[in-house]
């Protein structure tokens, strides 16, 4: 299951979480669109259920957005504990999958 979440309730999602993986995103972005169903299904996926999977429209959650120095789309966060520990701008699920290795 994906969490989509907006400034006003980002910051108590991912301090609520102890894992959680953010992809920000926006409307017009055409590899956020691609990626969209290959996120949702990793999130689905029961080897990560002690993450929680989280979307942000990157254009309508400035604060959220700037929590993860987002510097293009689509692009990933980290965040153990309420830290985001690493972010990167990328389209490709494989490079997700490898994040996800930093919560084991």
């Amino acid at each position: 299951m994906v969490i989509l979440a907006n400034d006003s309730d980002f910051e108590s999602i991912v301090e609520q979480h102890k894992n959680v993986v953010v992809k920000y995103f926006a409307d017009w972005c055409g590899t956020c669109k691609l990626m969209a169903p290959k996120y949702k299904r990793i999130s689905e996926d029961a080897k990560y259920a002690h993450i929680t999977f989280v979307e942000v429209n990157a254009e309508e959650s400035p604060q959220a957005r700037k929590f993860a120095n987002v510097t293009n789309l689509p692009f990933m966060a980290i965040v153990k504990s309420g830290v985001c520990i690493e972010g990167v701008a990328t389209g490709k699920i494989e490079i997700v999958e490898e994040m996800l290795l930093k919560f084991e």
